[in-house]
C-alpha cells in the first residue's frame, strides 16, 4: 500500500524571506540556500520528527498568533539559549522537562513562535 514514509517540509510565506533565512542561519546555525535547509536523518542522533495537529483555540503557540509553530532539535539547549539571550533574541523564561527531553522556545524576528528540543538521550547538563 502507498503511504507517507517521512516528514517532507515546512513550508510558509515570510514579509522578507531573505533576511529571515539570515536570521535562522545566524541564530540558530541552519545552512539554507534559495530554497531552504535540507535536513537529513541520522541515525547517529537522537529524536525524531513529529507531525501533530493542535486544536484551533490551542495557546500552545502563544504569545505567536500564526497557525503552525516550528520545532527544531538541539544537543544543548542550556548553551543555545544562552547564546540566544546574549544575541538579543526573544527567549522563554521557561524550559520544560519531561520523559521526552527538554523544551524552550523562541520567538523569530516575524513573530513565529520556536520550539526548541533536547531529546532525552542527547548531550544533558551536568
Amino acid at each position: 500500500m502507498a503511504r507517507v514514509i517521512g516528514f517532507g517540509g515546512i513550508f510558509f510565506k515570510s514579509r522578507d524571506p531573505g533576511a529571515l533565512r539570515d536570521w535562522y542561519a545566524q541564530h540558530l546555525g541552519i545552512a539554507m540556500n534559495d530554497y531552504g535547509a535540507n535536513f537529513a536523518e541520522d541515525a547517529s542522533r537522537p529524536g525524531s520528527t513529529l507531525w501533530a495537529p493542535f486544536g484551533q483555540a490551542t495557546n500552545y503557540f502563544a504569545p505567536s498568533t500564526r497557525d503552525f509553530m516550528l520545532n527544531f532539535r538541539v544537543d544543548d539547549l542550556d548553551a543555545l539559549l544562552a547564546r540566544l539571550r546574549t544575541d538579543g533574541v526573544e527567549v522563554d523564561p521557561n524550559v520544560h522537562e519531561d520523559a521526552n527531553g527538554r523544551f524552550g522556545w523562541i520567538m523569530d524576528p516575524e513573530g513565529t513562535r520556536i520550539e526548541l528540543w533536547q531529546p532525552p538521550s542527547a548531550k544533558m547538563p551536568a
